[in-house]
C-alpha cells in the first residue's frame, strides 16, 4: 500500500489518473473485493473507488483497497499488497494484459470472475470508460512521467538498495523523484502575493511623486510666462511717451488757446506743456 512505500514514492504516484478496467467481451467492470482480495465483474460504476485503478510503474493498483493486481498461483488473479512478493507486475502486449516476466497467459473475463488464460480474444481485451485500452493509459503515464518506476520491488528489504529494471541508481531515482514531487504552493503562493503588494505599494508611491512633479513644473511654466508678460508689458509702457497730468488751473489756462484754434488745425503739445500749431500760415 501507498503508506507501506518510501514517501517519496507515494508523493510521485499519489496523483496518477484513475479509470475503470471494463472488459470488452462481457462489458463488465473489474472491481476489488475490500475483504479479501477477490477479484469480481460487476457493472461499471464510475462513483466507485473500488473500480477505479490506476498504473504505478508497471503495477495495477485499486483506489479502493490500495492494493495491486497481482498472480497468485498458476492462473489465479487477485490483490495484494504492493510491495508483496508476488507477481505484481504487468506487461502490456498488443493491448493484453499478461504478467510481467511470466508466462501463464493474459489476463481474461470468465464465469467466476477473472483469470489467467492462454487464449486471446475480446475477453482478455480490458478498455475503459471510453473504450481505450488500459494499455494506451500506461503509454500515456509513461509519456508524462519518464522516469516512471520499472518495478516496486525492495530488494534486500531496505529503501537504500532500491534501485530500477532500467539501471537507475538509488540517487538519481531520488532526484526524479524530488523534480516530480507536488510540494504544498501555499508558502510560494504568499511570497508571491506579498511582492506584488509591495510592488503596488512601490508603483502607487512613484506615480503620486511623478503627478506633484508635473505639477510642480506646470506651475512654474505658469509663472514664468506671467512673469515674461509683464515685463513686456511693462517694457512697452516705458517706451510710450509719458502723458503729463494737469490741474484744473492748468486746464483752464489752455482753454483760452485751445478756443483760438481754428477747424481742422493740427496742434502739437510738447513735454514742456507748450502748445504750437503744427503748420503756420
Amino acid at each position: 500500500v501507498l503508506r507501506e512505500w518510501p514517501h517519496s514514492y507515494a508523493g510521485f504516484f499519489a496523483d496518477t489518473e484513475a479509470f475503470l478496467m471494463k472488459n470488452a467481451k462481457v462489458k463488465l467492470c473489474l472491481q476489488a473485493s475490500p475483504m479479501n482480495g477477490d477479484l469480481l465483474l460487476e457493472d461499471c460504476n464510475p462513483e466507485s473507488d473500488f473500480q477505479d485503478w490506476s498504473w504505478q510503474g508497471d503495477s495495477l493498483m485499486n483506489h479502493g483497497t490500495q492494493s495491486c493486481l497481482s498472480m497468485v498461483g498458476a492462473n489465479r488473479v487477485q490483490t495484494s499488497l504492493c510491495n508483496s512478493a508476488g507477481y505484481t507486475s504487468w506487461d502490456c502486449s498488443n493491448s493484453l494484459l499478461s504478467p510481467l516476466g511470466s508466462s501463464q497467459g493474459y489476463l481474461v473475463a470468465n464465469r467466476k470472475g477473472v483469470a489467467l488464460n492462454s487464449v486471446g480474444g475480446l475477453k482478455a481485451q480490458w478498455q475503459d470508460v471510453a473504450d481505450r485500452s488500459v494499455c494506451e493509459e500506461k503509454a500515456e503515464q509513461d509519456r508524462y512521467f519518464p522516469a516512471a518506476l520499472a518495478s516496486t520491488h525492495v530488494y534486500g528489504h531496505t529503501a537504500g538498495n532500491m534501485t530500477l529494471a532500467l539501471g537507475i541508481g538509488q540517487e538519481e531515482l531520488e532526484e526524479l523523484l524530488w523534480f516530480f514531487r507536488r510540494e504544498d504552493p501555499s508558502t510560494w503562493n504568499y511570497s508571491v502575493l506579498a511582492l506584488s503588494f509591495v510592488a503596488l505599494i512601490l508603483g502607487l508611491l512613484l506615480l503620486a511623486i511623478n503627478i506633484v512633479r508635473n505639477r510642480k513644473r506646470k506651475i512654474h511654466m505658469y509663472r514664468e510666462a506671467v512673469q515674461t508678460t509683464q515685463q513686456a508689458e511693462l517694457e512697452a509702457k516705458q517706451a510710450l511717451m509719458p502723458v503729463q497730468e494737469y490741474s484744473p488751473a492748468e486746464l483752464q489756462k489752455q482753454e483760452p488757446v485751445l478756443q483760438d484754434q481754428r477747424s481742422g488745425e493740427v496742434v502739437v503739445q510738447w513735454k514742456d506743456g507748450t502748445v504750437t500749431s503744427l503748420y503756420t500760415e
